[in-house]
């Protein structure tokens, strides 16, 4: 991701010196008033947990997007975790693309609709849709003005008096995410392929006959 964005015009791209600091640095350009992103893998979101649940306390200003790369099968990694039960312990949005063009498209979407309901946004990957290239369609860059710096105590500074309150507008805003996930487009069901044979390995149920490649927590 790094090494991509670092030679994209307009775009400032910065190594930093853990993924803890990583995300508190695109938390401090969000608050900023500027769409920011942090990358790491899915080991690296253990140590960049702290500033992600409180994130989803404070909401952002700009969009805040966490990228995140899980590794299902061990390829390089030391362990197999899932980092969608991270985004259900902080209550936050996380979407899953399914190949090259929906991981381009996602980004899109999930600043969106990081501005829109007031929460960072996971964005997860895995191995595979991380190292595999494919033709995408590529568009316009998104016309998005930098917003003016917050000034919001009660709403960024999270001494226990103003978590409490904050506490309240996160699961205002999981119901309001609720509703969202039911309608929006990028939720997919896609009908699972007839299977031939009688080994179940592998192969759909009849209450169990479809995937949903976008998964809202």
């Amino acid at each position: 991701m790094l090494e991509t964005l670092s030679r994209e015009k307009g775009i400032h791209a910065e190594w930093s010196t853990n993924e803890k600091v990583a995300l508190e640095v695109a938390i401090g350009g969000s608050l900023a008033g500027v769409r920011s992103m942090a990358c790491m893998k899915h080991v690296g979101v253990n140590v960049a947990a702290d500033p992600l649940m409180t994130a989803a306390y404070t909401g952002v200003n700009a969009g805040l997007v966490l990228m995140v790369a899980d590794d299902p099968g061990m390829f390089s990694s030391q362990n197999e975790q899932d980092t969608r039960h991270y985004a259900r312990m902080a209550k936050v949005p996380c979407l899953e693309p399914t190949d090259s063009g929906e991981a381009r498209s996602f980004v899109r979407a999930a600043f969106e609709l990081s501005e829109s309901f007031d929460t960072p946004v996971i964005l997860r990957t895995t191995t595979r849709i991380s190292h595999c290239k494919s033709v995408v369609e590529t568009g316009d860059p998104a016309a998005v003005k930098d917003r003016d710096l917050a000034m919001d105590v009660p709403k960024y500074v999270m001494l226990p008096a103003n978590a409490k309150k904050r506490h309240l507008v996160v699961e205002e805003r999981m119901t309001k995410l609720r509703e969202w996930a039911e309608t929006t487009p990028l939720n997919e069901v896609i009908e699972a392929a007839p299977t031939s044979g009688s080994s179940r390995t592998g192969s759909p149920t009849s209450t169990c006959a479809k995937q949903c490649p976008v998964r809202w927590y």
